[in-house]
């Protein structure tokens, strides 16, 4: 019987992810997570709307929300579509354009997390307060973790379709595909404290070693078992089989990853970083290179499609109350500020060592969308007071940045491009 739900769930996410997929592609023409997005949100609140004239609204919210929620984004997101979402995108990235860029990529994937996590999560404890809603400081902390990381599953399929500089683009990208790992081990460690009953006894050597295991753990994982699929894909030569390799290798390093308390995520970037420069260039042949290409690129876009699809229908999950809906139209603002220190401190800095074309801050700032990622670690929280306006305003925040700054961040880079002469 569960098989048969599990079957069925995923059946109807295909069938709507294809359909709306076609009716962007035919009527909308938006880039396809932002369409997808847009085509579940509206199909919902049409759903709703009818609902509450013809039907009794209660009994509609709670069995639609009940169907959703029986998909468990989390779950569904954390251990599974993530990793296959993260190695596609790092399987396409260049290696030599991020060590370019390294110092920057990583100066923004972590002081910069860690800046944008004090930032929300201190100034959010006001602003929930200036809402109405209680929500203790500690898991106000947690909420600034979740809603840090720029979501690489978003960024890197709009900024495709934006047209960024190249410098940018690289900036941008390497960044998601980094912070979003970081943010997790973040979020895993504040929420670790702020659930503990004696959060007083949590000490400052034992945080730092998690976080360590986590990513230390993590990048090495993702090497020995890049490595040890690249010394088997240097041995053959036929794409089926090193397809399945390279399916193998995110499988395998999800579920390691999560037995060992490392951290999945950025072992699969890292493992994608290794297969789709080394390995490309070294242990695989032209005719294996086109089939794994085409094989990622029609999980990745397949995968995103049911992603953005969820995302629209989750907001059958939220709180309307006025309270959480104050809260949201706060929190959107600190949001935004708490990107652009984030982000203008570590250029600021830099720009002495580095080429950082003008309007790098900008571009940085607007372009670091949220997505799934924030909405699925809302998602697994545990319950607590304020938990239902935490997780209106993570969801409030994300189709805020998906469908506002996502459908604007070409128009913000012709507009510093004009201003400054040139973007590289």
């Amino acid at each position: 019987m569960m098989t048969n739900h599990i079957f069925d769930a995923a059946a109807v996410l295909v069938v709507l992810a294809a359909f709306f997929s076609y009716v962007n592609y035919r009527l909308l023409r938006l880039p396809p997570s932002i369409g997808l997005m847009l085509s579940g949100l509206v199909a919902s609140l049409v759903v709703l709307g009818i609902g509450a004239v013809a039907f009794d609204l209660e009994l509609l919210r709670e069995s639609v929300q009940n169907a959703v929620e029986s998909v468990h984004l989390p779950g569904l997101l954390m251990h599974g579509m993530l990793s296959f979402l993260l190695f596609a995108g790092a399987l396409h990235m260049n290696l030599d354009d991020l060590l370019a860029d390294k110092v920057p990529i990583l100066s923004l994937a972590t002081a910069g997390v860690l800046i944008s996590t004090a930032i929300i999560g201190l100034g959010s404890h006001w602003l929930f307060q200036l809402a109405g809603v209680t929500v203790a400081l500690p898991y106000c902390l947690v909420f600034g973790a979740l809603i840090s990381p720029t979501d690489p599953i978003a960024v890197l399929g709009i900024m495709k379709t934006a047209g960024a500089p190249k410098r940018l683009e690289v900036k941008v990208a390497g960044e998601s595909l980094f912070n979003d790992g970081v943010g997790i081990v973040v979020f895993s460690v504040l929420l670790a404290a702020a659930s503990d009953s004696h959060p007083g006894e949590i000490e400052l050597l034992s945080v730092a070693g998690m976080f360590l295991r986590e990513v230390v753990g993590g990048v090495g994982l993702g090497l020995v078992a890049g490595l040890a699929v690249y010394q088997a894909m240097k041995t053959v030569d036929e794409p089926n089989l090193e397809i399945l390799l390279s399916l193998a290798l995110v499988m395998g390093i999800t579920a390691i990853g999560f037995a060992l308390h490392t951290s999945a995520p950025l072992a699969c970037v890292v493992a994608g970083l290794f297969i789709g420069n080394h390995g490309r260039r070294f242990a695989m042949s032209d005719r294996v290179t086109e089939a794994l290409d085409l094989f990622w690129s029609f999980t990745d876009h397949t995968l995103n499609g049911v992603l953005f699809l969820l995302l629209g229908l989750e907001v059958w999950v939220l709180s309307y109350e006025a309270e959480s809906l104050n809260a949201l139209a706060y929190l959107i603002p600190l949001t935004l500020l708490g990107r652009l220190v984030c982000v203008w401190i570590p250029v600021r800095i830099l720009r002495r060592r580095y080429d950082l074309a003008p309007g790098t801050v900008s571009i940085l700032t607007w372009g670091g969308l949220r997505g799934g990622i924030s909405v699925a670690l809302a998602l697994s929280l545990p319950s607590f007071e304020g938990r239902d306006a935490v997780l209106t305003a993570t969801y409030g925040i994300v189709v805020f940045s998906i469908l506002v700054q996502g459908l604007t961040i070409g128009r913000v880079i012709r507009r510093v491009g004009n201003k400054s002469g040139s973007l590289t």
